[in-house]
C-alpha cells in the first residue's frame, strides 16, 4: 500500500542567473514538458499535473509504458515529454490534451509520448520523501527499468559537464539545466531547487493588443517579425507592465488602431488550466511601433513562453525586425541525451 495519496505538489525550482558550483551539487536537463507525478498501485496508475490536475486519460501510451518501468508500488516525480523528429515537441504535446477519447487514442499511436524520471518518492510502503536527494537517486536508478522515450534523466556533479549541456541539450528541446543538493529531502510545493533557463533578446514589431481586464487598459502586446520574403508574422506576445504603465499604454496605442493582423489570430478560447477564462480578442495595430524583449526560446516559429518587455525602440525601424535574428540554436541529437541515462534504455 503505498504511504500517501494523490495530489502531490512537486519539489520546484527558484530562477538564477548562473549555475551554482561548489561541492554536493546534482545537475539534470530542464525538460520541456508536462511535470507530472506518478502514482502507481498495482495495475492503477495515476498522473497528476504540477497543479493536481489529472493527466492520465490524454496519454494512455505513457501509462502503459509506465507500467513496464515503474514496480508494481512506486510514486516517482518526472516530466512527460514528445520527443520528435528535431527533438522535444512542446506543441504537438498540448495537442494531446484534447477532449475526444477517440481523438486521443488517435494521437497516442500518430504521436507518442515518453516520460523523464527524476526523482524517486515511494517505493512499496516507504516513504522516501525524508531520505536526501542521493538516496533517492539510487532507488530510481534500481527500480526503473528504462525502454524507448521512458528513462531516467542523466546527472552529473560537474559544474563544467552542466554548462556544455546548457548549450548543447537546447538543439534537443531541453530549456536549460536543473541544479539540486545531494543532501536534499524532497519538499513538495517548496522552491528549494534551482533552474537556469535560456534567455536572449529580440527587437519587435507591436502588431496587436488584447484589452485588460481594467477597462481602459492594455493586457498584453502581440508581437510581430518579417520572415526572409518581407512579410510579417505572428512571434509571440508581451505582458510584463505595471498597472500604470497598462492604462498608459492605452493612449500610446490608439492612433495605430486599425491596422491588420499578420495571418490567423490566436486562439482566445480558454486553455484546459485557465478555469474558463477567454482571453479578449486582439485589436489589430498599424506595424509601427517597435521595442525590444526578452525571451527564453522559440517553439517552431513562435516564443515558447511570454516574452518579457524591456525598452522601446524608436531607433529602429520596422522592416529591420528579421524572423533571422532569432538564431536558432545547433540541432543536437535527443538520443544522445538519452544515451546518458543510467539503466537499460533504447535510443528514441
Amino acid at each position: 500500500m503505498l504511504p500517501f495519496q494523490t495530489p502531490l505538489e512537486p519539489m520546484l525550482a527558484q530562477a538564477q542567473d548562473e549555475i551554482p558550483a561548489g561541492e554536493g551539487w546534482l545537475y539534470e536537463p530542464k525538460w520541456d514538458g508536462f511535470r507530472a507525478i506518478v502514482f502507481r498501485d498495482g495495475d492503477q496508475v495515476f498522473l497528476c499535473s504540477r497543479n493536481g490536475q489529472p493527466l492520465a486519460r490524454y496519454f494512455p501510451e505513457v501509462v502503459e509504458g509506465l507500467k513496464q518501468a515503474l514496480p508494481a508500488e512506486a510514486i516517482i516525480d518526472g516530466e512527460i515529454i514528445l520527443p520528435g523528429p528535431r527533438g522535444l515537441d512542446f506543441e504537438a504535446l498540448q495537442s494531446r490534451l484534447h477532449p475526444a477519447a477517440s481523438r486521443v487514442n488517435k494521437l497516442s499511436a500518430e504521436i507518442p509520448a515518453g516520460f523523464v524520471a527524476f526523482d524517486c518518492l515511494a517505493l512499496g510502503a516507504t516513504d522516501l520523501r525524508p531520505q536526501s536527494n542521493a538516496v533517492r537517486r539510487e532507488k530510481l536508478i534500481a527500480n526503473f527499468q528504462g525502454h524507448g522515450a521512458f528513462f531516467v534523466t542523466p546527472q552529473t556533479m560537474s559544474a563544467d559537464v552542466a554548462k556544455q549541456w546548457f548549450h548543447q541539450f537546447e538543439g534537443a528541446g531541453c530549456d536549460g539545466v536543473i541544479a539540486r543538493r545531494l543532501d536534499l529531502d524532497y519538499r513538495p510545493g517548496q522552491r528549494v531547487m534551482v533552474k537556469i533557463k535560456h534567455g536572449r533578446t529580440a527587437d519587435v514589431v507591436v502588431v496587436a493588443y488584447r484589452e485588460g481586464k481594467t477597462p481602459g487598459t492594455v493586457g498584453s502586446l502581440l508581437l510581430g517579425v518579417y520572415d526572409d520574403e518581407g512579410a510579417l508574422m505572428h512571434i509571440g506576445h508581451t505582458s510584463s507592465f505595471s498597472a500604470k504603465e497598462k492604462k498608459a499604454l492605452r493612449e500610446k496605442l490608439k492612433p495605430l488602431e486599425g491596422g491588420v493582423f499578420p495571418g490567423k489570430p490566436p486562439d482566445a478560447a480558454p486553455s484546459r488550466w485557465s478555469k474558463g477564462q477567454e482571453k479578449a480578442p486582439p485589436v489589430p495595430l498599424k506595424p509601427e511601433l517597435v521595442c525590444e524583449v526578452r525571451y527564453d526560446y522559440l517553439q517552431g516559429a513562435r516564443f515558447r513562453h511570454a516574452s518579457t518587455f524591456l525598452r522601446w525602440r524608436e531607433d529602429k525601424a520596422p522592416k529591420d525586425c528579421l524572423f533571422s535574428q532569432l538564431l536558432p540554436p545547433n540541432p543536437f541529437s535527443l538520443a544522445k541525451i538519452v544515451a546518458l541515462s543510467p539503466g537499460r534504455v533504447a535510443a528514441t
